[in-house]
Parts: C-alpha cells; structure tokens; sequence
C-alpha cells in the first residue's frame, strides 16, 4: 500500500496526460478546464486504495478510477448552473467562465467519456463496473432533484435529508471503492461490505462538507462560504435548527429562508448561523458526523483483508472526518 498523497498524484498524473483538449476546443476546453481544476480527488484516491487492498496493482484501476472522476466532475459542471454558483474550487464555474450551454454540452460529454473507460475492462470486469456506475448515477440524479425539491418545503425531515445527501453523494462514493473492489476480483462479500463502507463514508463526508459550508474558512474551502443559507437549503444544520430553536428563533429561521425578509445575503448568513450555534445544531452536527464515521468503521471489523490494511482505511476516515477543505 502506498501513502494517500501518492495515489492523488499517480492519479493526478495519468488524468493530465490522459485529459487532452481537442476540437472543437469550444467543447473540450471546458471539460480540461474543470478536471485540471484539483480538488481532493478523494473518489479516484478511493479506488486506487480499494484495488490494493484486495490484492491488484493500483495501475489496474487507473481507467476505473478516471471514469468516477470524470462522472463526478460532470455532476459539479451541472449542479452549479442549477445553483448558480459563481465558484468551484476557488475558480469560476464552467457555466461563469463560458456560458449555460456550453456548461450543459460539455457536461454531457463528460457523461459519455466516463462510460468510454470501462471499455479497457474484460467482459466480467466491465458488466460489474458498467451496473454499479448506472446504478449510481441514476441515484446521484435523484439525489439532485430531492435537493432541489426541498428548497421550496417547509417540512422537510431529517431521515428525508439523509436520504438525499446518502444518493446525491454518498453513493458514489461506495461506488468508487466497489469499483476498485471489482477490477481486484474481490470475493461478492467483501465488495459489498466495502460499498457499504464507503457510503457511509460518504453520508459523514457530506455532514462534513455542510458543516464547512457554513463555518468553514473561504481561503482554504474553495467555494463560497454560506451558498447553502443563500440557496435556501435545508441542510443537517437547518434541520437541526429548527427542531431545536425557541418559537422566535425557529419563525425567523423559517422566514430568510424564504426570502421575506429582505436581507443582504451576507446578513441572511450572519443571522443564520448564530441561530445554528445556539440552538446547537451546529455541535449536533459535528456529532452526527462522528457517529457515521464510526459506523463505517465498524464494517472493517469483517472484511477479509490484513490488519495493516483496514489501519489505512481507519486513518482516512479519521481525516476525512477532521478534515477543513
């Protein structure tokens, strides 16, 4: 097994030498764009680890690992002109730095280009990583409507939440690692173990990512700080919140996030997070977070791997789980 840092810059690596702009550029210079843009790379990181740990050369699952990459990458292009988010990555988002149909164009491609990387893949390879992968990405779109949903209800409850969060995010996560599961030839058991591993991951992973959201520091997130408040999301926090705010607290809540106030969005987030710190929505948060981690953790007390092997996975939980960016 080698450090996390190395897969990332093996990965990273054979992404800029495989990820070439072409003609017509005006299609093809937006998908380098987004994909040369960094970020953690915690997906393709996963699969890379995944396929050592059941017994395969990292190198095997470049392609698979590409392709989750790629697939993820797609999904940000698209949710951020359903956000109109102006940042990605501490950059301009593709539909700012171009324009919306570009953004939908080349999103569509890099669909297609992810499925194109299972084609190096023998019969048996390919069929399992192709019904993960359309498993997933149909539960990914889901996720998204459900997200978009709930911005207009008031009644949006928490196991509906984490539903959501589970399918927009966590899913793809356990796909990752099902993936490198699969190019190693991991026996049925364990690759559904680590899928469920990594989803669970991914659910504490997504707490994390709405937690910083909201209180993380802008230098060092990469996104605009406070984009769920001013969307109106109905976020782990907001939930939270309400749940446990004072009639006063719980109506003003309720209020910005419909838009009736009047506020700037830099009051609205102000106003918004005090109310998370003192209803302790934000520390119930950081708990929840906690806990998901430990459920995944618990998994790797039956996988059919070596002890030094479940450590690496312990030790990337852990910082996931402490991570600021």
């Amino acid at each position: 097994m080698l450090p996390i840092d190395s897969y990332r810059e093996i990965f990273t690596a054979f992404l800029q030498d495989k990820i070439q702009t072409k003609e017509p550029k005006s299609l093809y210079a937006p998908i380098t764009y987004i994909l040369k843009l960094g970020g953690k790379r915690l997906r393709p990181v996963l699969t890379l680890m995944t396929a050592e740990i059941f017994g395969a050369n990292h190198k095997e699952a470049l392609n698979a690992a590409l392709a989750v990459e790629v697939f993820h990458n797609f999904s940000l292009v698209h949710d951020d002109i359903m956000d109109d988010a102006p940042l990605r990555r501490g950059e301009q988002t593709v539909h700012e730095k171009w324009n919306l149909n570009t953004g939908i164009l080349s999103g569509d491609a890099m669909l297609i280009q992810a499925y194109q990387l299972f084609e190096s893949y023998e019969n048996n390879t390919f069929r399992g990583l192709a019904q993960i992968f359309s498993k997933t990405a149909l539960e990914v779109c889901e996720g998204q409507q459900y997200d978009v949903d709930f911005e207009v209800r008031n009644d949006v409850t928490e196991a509906e939440y984490l539903k959501m969060i589970e399918y927009k995010t966590a899913v793809l996560v356990g796909a990752a690692m099902k993936m490198g599961a699969l190019v190693a030839g991991a026996s049925e058991d364990d690759t559904q173990k680590i899928y469920d591993f990594g989803r669970l991951l991914g659910v504490a992973f997504q707490l994390q990512d709405d937690y910083l959201d909201a209180f993380g520091d802008p230098e060092t997130f990469g996104k605009q700080v406070g984009g769920d408040i001013i969307e109106n999301k109905k976020t782990y926090l907001y939930l939270k919140a309400i749940e446990n705010a004072t009639k006063e607290d719980k109506e003003q809540l309720m209020t910005m996030f419909a838009n009736k106030n009047g506020l700037s969005n830099d009051s609205k987030i102000e106003l918004t997070k005090e109310i998370f710190v003192k209803t302790g929505a934000s520390e119930l948060t950081k708990k929840a977070i906690k806990e998901y981690t430990q459920k995944a953790l618990d998994l790797l007390n039956t996988l059919g791997v070596s002890s030094d092997k479940k450590q690496v996975l312990v030790d990337l939980s852990e910082g996931l789980m402490y991570r600021t960016v």
